[in-house]
Order: structure tokens, then C-alpha cells, then sequence
């Protein structure tokens, strides 16, 4: 009986089992992983099948997986062969994802073929129409000189995603730099049938002079019963100019863009990340120029004016080790009722700063905003160190019961060295607006800090992450590496199964602030 059953239950994997080719580009589904003993096996343990399912996932190209005392997280993988033949990037590495969800579709944007001093060799996309079951990927077109067909950038960074409901338009933003690194314009690509292909650029902003652009993100408006809606808005700052903070409008759907502005007060920063209140107003949560502190700034009337920017926290932080890229950007969303959720790293609250946590602030109006408390993925002490936040909520859920995940990378001993760190992946989720947490769960990991792929800043996961919901479940999109080949990495884009949001009852109402480690006043750039 025990023989029967094991072949059966290979067999129900081998079906599960998904292989999607699109544009020379390939993803992986498999839902064998989340196979259940109950009604189907009876007479054999869960703790057997949970055994024999990591094993099998671990021994396959599919997920990998990770377990616990009590479940099992599988992520798939997914990665790109390569169409470029340059022997100037890093192959097989893809890096920095953002993602956006809208109904049933789930898109992603990612850099692919990492440059070491900046930029990536094209922007990869992949989208699942059917809430993350099946997937397709390719590459955009008319970006860089190695895409199909070829654009002027020499190199693309910097993607970020959204849906422009009133225009039912996908749009994806990425920044276009010169052979030596340099911003030098902001581009636009739109999908007209819910991600699945993709046009050429349409250009936001073209570098002019000193100009050198950097770190775009992009929002639209969703709510039809806002005054603006279907505006978009552009997020960038201009190293140039010493990190001068932009915003630039769209009024249909992507295809023309107006002219940048300032905020009201001419203020510096880097990595903002606008959200958008049913009632049109729209919130910028960004770093200041030497992400230093936590700022707001915002617009009332459509993108026709922006306030200035005011100070919500100033980062401690410990120093990251390794020698991995780990920006302190902010990460933020906003729920059904238009509260704004930012995460953040920060070691404030262990003694002598001696790793970080992830902090968590919020805010219904961008003005006044709750102070940043800890959310408790691992006790305090524990030497844990926690870094490059996501936050991701289900955007049908609010208040005092909005679903939140946050998912980031960490390292299980804080004090390690670049031979010896273990880089993971970990999520919390709760289903109260962040009061009360789950323990947290392993996504991902470990990995070994020389799989990833190599930049002036450090090695590469990404400066960002992103983390969507579709049907329910949370999709966080990450970058995950084994061993490379030879000199070629397998540094992918991975996604979970489709998290369910549990929630539990692991709060940090007590946490102290019991230590301050101040950033040093360095103006960043992160491309």
C-alpha cells in the first residue's frame, strides 16, 4: 500500500506540474507542494507527505521549498535564458522586482542581466492571468540596444508596474541609462491586453545637461469616483542636482506625459513610492537624499501642484554585512480605505543597534502619522538581522481588518562576513492592519552571498522587492539564487504559491526604543 501510494502521489506532482514557454522566456508553476494527506491518504502521517514533498520539490527545476514544524512554503522558479550575447553584463542574473495586481492578473517587471556599475541589459516582465496559477514572461521591446526590437538606452533599470483602470491599460516604468551609467530618460512601456505584450516607450522625460535621473516608480488612479481618475503619476529624483525630488503627470492613460515638477519646498530624496486615496489625493512616502529619515509630501488637485515635505522618522541602522546592496528604501501601500502603510529597517529598538528590524508606520490623511513600531518577525535580541522590506496588501480589505504581508531578507546571525552570511527570505502576515502578526515562515534561502550577481554597491538581490494579492493570497515577488555554472549565475525571479494570509496573536505593544545608531549624511544613488 505504502509503495502504491508514493508512486501515485509522484504522479499527482508530475501532473501538477506546469511548463509555460513565452518569447524565449520561461516560468515554472506546481502546486504539488500544497497537497493535502486529508481525505487523500489517510492512513499516512502529514509530517510523512510534508518529508516527501520538500524532497521532491528540492529535487526537481520547479519550487523550492522550505520547511517548518507545521507547513510547507514552496516558491517557483522562473528565469530567462539569455537573448542577449554581451559579455558585458552578469547572464542569468535577474534582480529588483516591483509588482502590481488588478482582479485576476498579476504582472511583475524585473531587471534581467545585471550590469556591475548599473543597470541591466533589458527590463523582464511576467504576468499570471488566473490569480498566479500559470505565468508567461518576456522582455520588452524597443528599450536597449540588445532588445528585440532594438532602443537607443545602453542599459534599463529601475521598473516599476501598475494598472490604469479608467484606460484598462498595464503600464511599466523603467529609466534608461548611458554606457558609463547615467540616467538619461524616463520611458513608459503600455500593455494594452492585460500584459501579455507589450509596446515600444513612450518617453516620460529626457535628461537635459548635468541631468542624471534615477529611481522611478509609478501610480495611477483607481477609484472612478475620484476626481482625477485615470491620472498617472511618475515618481524620479535627479542626481544631478543633488537628488532634487520629481513628479510627472499622465491624463490618458500613459501616452503623453506633461512637465516635471518640484515639491512645493525643492526638496531632495530617493525611493518614493506614491499611493493614491479614493478621494484622488495622492501620498509620496520617500527617503530624503542620504536615506537618513522617513519624509511625506503629497498632491490635492491631480498632480497640478505638491506640497512640501515633512520629516515622519529619522533611520538608525545597524551596518548590513557581507557586502550586500541594501538600500534603506521605503516600502509602501495603502489599504481599501486609503490608509498608507510604509515598512523600513531599522535597529532602534535592539540593544546597541546590533540588528535590524522591520518598522512599520501608518497614516489615514499622509499628514499625521502613528509611530513606528516593530513588527515582531523575530524576538528582540535575537541577533536576527532583517532588511530590504515589502509590504503587501489586499486591497479589498481595510482597517482594523486589512490583510497585510510583509516579506524581506535576512540573516539568522547579524554578525557574519561575506564568506560566511546566509541570506534568507521570510514573510509575517496579519489579518488586524498589522496590530497582531503570524510567526514568521522561511520563503527562501539559504543562499550563499557569491550567487548573487556583483555591482559597485555590493552583491545584488535587488533595492526593492514587491509584494501583490490576487484571490485572496499574497504573491511576493523575489529574487532567489543557487550555485552558479561555471561563470553564468542562476539569480531568478521567483513567487510563492499564493500565501494565505493567517495572521496570529504575536504583537510588539512592549518593545522599547533602547538605542540610536543615526545614518551618516551621504547623498545616495541606487540604480
Amino acid at each position: 500500500m505504502f509503495a502504491k501510494d508514493m508512486r501515485f502521489f509522484i504522479e499527482q506532482l508530475t501532473k501538477l506540474s506546469l511548463y509555460v514557454i513565452t518569447d524565449g522566456g520561461f516560468y515554472y508553476t506546481f502546486t504539488g507542494c500544497h497537497i493535502s494527506s486529508k481525505g487523500v491518504f489517510p492512513h499516512v502521517s502529514h509530517i510523512f507527505w510534508q518529508a516527501v514533498s520538500c524532497r521532491f520539490c528540492s529535487r526537481t527545476r520547479h519550487p523550492v521549498c522550505t520547511r517548518n514544524s507545521r507547513n510547507i512554503v514552496c516558491v517557483r522558479r522562473g528565469y530567462h535564458p539569455d537573448q542577449q550575447k554581451n559579455s558585458s553584463s552578469q547572464h542569468k542574473t535577474e534582480v529588483e522586482p516591483d509588482t502590481f495586481s488588478f482582479g485576476s492578473t498579476i504582472v511583475s517587471a524585473f531587471q534581467a542581466g545585471r550590469f556591475f556599475d548599473g543597470g541591466s541589459s533589458n527590463v523582464g516582465w511576467a504576468t499570471s492571468t488566473d490569480n498566479g496559477s500559470t505565468w508567461k514572461s518576456g522582455f520588452l521591446p524597443g528599450t536597449t540596444v540588445y532588445a528585440k526590437p532594438k532602443g537607443t538606452f545602453a542599459r534599463q533599470t529601475d521598473p516599476a508596474v501598475v494598472y490604469n483602470a479608467k484606460n484598462q491599460v498595464w503600464l511599466i516604468v523603467s529609466l534608461g541609462l548611458n554606457s558609463s551609467g547615467v540616467g538619461t530618460g524616463i520611458v513608459v512601456s503600455r500593455s494594452t491586453d492585460g500584459g501579455l505584450t507589450w509596446s515600444k516607450p513612450v518617453t516620460v522625460v529626457t535628461a537635459q545637461g548635468s541631468d542624471n535621473l534615477d529611481k522611478t516608480w509609478i501610480v495611477c488612479d483607481n477609484t472612478s469616483s475620484s476626481p482625477f481618475y485615470g491620472n498617472c503619476y511618475v515618481e524620479f529624483d535627479n542626481f544631478g542636482l543633488n537628488d532634487l525630488e520629481m513628479m510627472d503627470t499622465s491624463t490618458d492613460g500613459g501616452l503623453t506625459w506633461g512637465t516635471p515638477m518640484t515639491t512645493g519646498n525643492s526638496a531632495s530624496g530617493i525611493g518614493g513610492q506614491p499611493v493614491v486615496q479614493p478621494n484622488g489625493t495622492v501620498i509620496v512616502p520617500l527617503d530624503d537624499e542620504f536615506e537618513s529619515s522617513l519624509q511625506v509630501f503629497s498632491s490635492k488637485d491631480g498632480g497640478k501642484s505638491w506640497s512640501g515635505t515633512t520629516t515622519i522618522t529619522t533611520f538608525n541602522e545597524h551596518f548590513v554585512a557581507g557586502g550586500i546592496r541594501a538600500p534603506n528604501l521605503i516600502s509602501g501601500e495603502i489599504d481599501k480605505s486609503g490608509k498608507v502603510y510604509v515598512v523600513f529597517y531599522d535597529c532602534r529598538f535592539e540593544s546597541g543597534c546590533g540588528a535590524n528590524d522591520i518598522l512599520l508606520t501608518s497614516s489615514t490623511n499622509g499628514t499625521k502619522w502613528s509611530n513606528p513600531v516593530r513588527v515582531p518577525a523575530d524576538p528582540v535580541g535575537s541577533g536576527v538581522d532583517h532588511f530590504l522590506p515589502s509590504i503587501g496588501i489586499d486591497h479589498g480589505t481595510k482597517g482594523k481588518k486589512a490583510h497585510l504581508v510583509v516579506t524581506y531578507y535576512y540573516y539568522p546571525n547579524a554578525n557574519c562576513s561575506s564568506s560566511t552570511c546566509q541570506l534568507d527570505v521570510g514573510y509575517v502576515s496579519s489579518t488586524n492592519g498589522g496590530k497582531t502578526w503570524s510567526t514568521s515562515q522561511q520563503l527562501a534561502g539559504p543562499m550563499t552571498l557569491s550567487w548573487l550577481a556583483n555591482t559597485t554597491q555590493g552583491v545584488m538581490a535587488g533595492d526593492y522587492f514587491s509584494t501583490s494579492f490576487a484571490g485572496g493570497k499574497a504573491f511576493p515577488v523575489i529574487a532567489n539564487a543557487t550555485a552558479p555554472n561555471g561563470s553564468v549565475f542562476n539569480e531568478g525571479m521567483y513567487t510563492s504559491l499564493g500565501l494565505v494570509v493567517s495572521g496570529g496573536n504575536v504583537s510588539s505593544d512592549h518593545d522599547l526604543v533602547v538605542a540610536s545608531h543615526p545614518v551618516s549624511a551621504v547623498l545616495q544613488r541606487a540604480y
